[in-house]
């Protein structure tokens, strides 16, 4: 697995803060004393084989590390070879350090995760309730201690850039040549712009200020490095939705130029074999976008949540193919290199596919010019 070494905005976060040891944290009384709260113990786990031919994938969303959390079972005797936690991996709500480490502790004593963990290299970036409050971006006070606490407890490599600098995006390329996945891992919390809301809780406005962002400008200008590099099929992680925008919860819809503007990097940079993956929503769908930017059909499979789902069962999506899944569910991609079918699949507790659907490797690149 060849991780990304590329830089970014170190003045925006304290390398201090980040590489851990004996920080301080300023109390409820607003006095700096020592750090409260269990201390973090890292679930140790296999690395990805850089080497490997990938050919099951897992991901999901959105585990309450207080509820009962069946589908790891079904997750470990599905065996991927890889695992890609989305963000919401705990429900802390942190404004504290202590909080949130507690949090984590509890994530640490479930027994399924832990096995999960144990058999299986897993990639994982946060949502607002890891990392901060609810729907919270770059206003998060505490977001350097958030990003501190969570690298630490997965084990994140101290020579790793997310140690060094803002955000917990990364690269990672999986496999040989011809049969290269490649994994781009986005933060879209810790650099966000604050979101319009409206008088229902949970609502947002789109925003037409071209000075909002989703990203921030060293993500934008490492996404658009990483997306030259060369790939067959590249696994595109963001904690929100990119294509369902008939909503007005949180997604890149609330923001249509950052949404646009990542669709059209797609195709500018010529990228093939993109596939989106999201969470946050607590359903399980599937969304397309036939014709767009990228010159061929761009899939965002979303799935949420682990355990805590919740239906939706009158919301629009102009985009989505197939069943909203409401029951508790993950994702798997599965990649036969010797025939180039992709099927991507909604999973329930029992490992029962409840969305499926099927494409081509070759129909994921852009069409020649005429």
């Amino acid at each position: 697995m060849t991780n990304d070494q590329s830089g970014g905005d170190q003045s925006e976060l304290s390398r201090r803060a980040l590489l851990g040891g004996a920080a301080s944290l300023m109390v409820a009384g607003g006095c700096a004393g020592a750090l409260t709260g269990p201390p973090i113990v890292p679930v140790s786990g296999p690395a990805v084989d850089p080497e490997a031919t990938l050919t099951r994938i897992a991901f999901g969303s959105c585990l309450d590390q207080e509820k009962p959390s069946p589908i790891f079972d079904a997750i470990i005797e599905y065996e991927p070879q890889l695992m890609l936690m989305l963000g919401d991996n705990v429900y802390a709500n942190a404004e504290d350090e202590a909080t949130l480490r507690e949090a984590y502790a509890a994530l640490g004593s479930n027994e399924g995760f832990v096995r999960m963990r144990e058999s299986t290299p897993l990639i994982t970036t946060w949502d607002d309730h890891d990392y901060g409050r609810d729907d919270v971006g770059s206003e998060h006070r505490q977001r350097e201690m958030s990003q501190r606490v969570m690298l630490d407890f997965f084990g994140e490599p101290a020579d790793s850039p997310r140690r060094t600098r803002p955000g917990v995006y990364r690269a990672d390329v999986v496999g040989p040549p011809g049969r290269r996945v490649q994994v781009l891992t986005l933060d879209t919390r810790y650099f966000r712009s604050e979101l319009r809301r409206v008088a229902a809780r949970g609502r947002y406005l789109p925003s037409d200020d071209p000075s909002d962002t989703m990203l921030g400008q060293a993500q934008w200008t490492w996404l658009e490095q990483q997306l030259q590099q060369p790939a067959v099929v590249r696994l595109l992680l963001s904690s929100v939705q990119l294509l369902s925008n008939d909503h007005d919860y949180e997604s890149w819809g609330v923001m249509p130029l950052q949404r646009e503007r990542l669709l059209s990097l797609i195709g500018s940079t010529g990228a093939h074999g993109v596939i989106v993956l999201s969470g946050d929503r607590h359903h399980a769908e599937l969304s397309v976008l036939e014709d767009g930017a990228p010159g061929y059909p761009l899939y965002d499979l979303t799935s949420s949540s682990f355990n805590r789902p919740r239906a939706h069962p009158h919301e629009i999506n102009r985009h989505r193919v197939g069943p909203m899944v409401d029951v508790s569910n993950f994702g798997t991609i599965d990649i036969d290199w010797d025939t180039g079918v992709i099927v991507l699949r909604i999973r329930d507790e029992q490992g029962l596919a409840r969305l499926e659907h099927g494409t081509w490797v070759e129909a994921l690149a852009p069409k020649p010019s005429a």
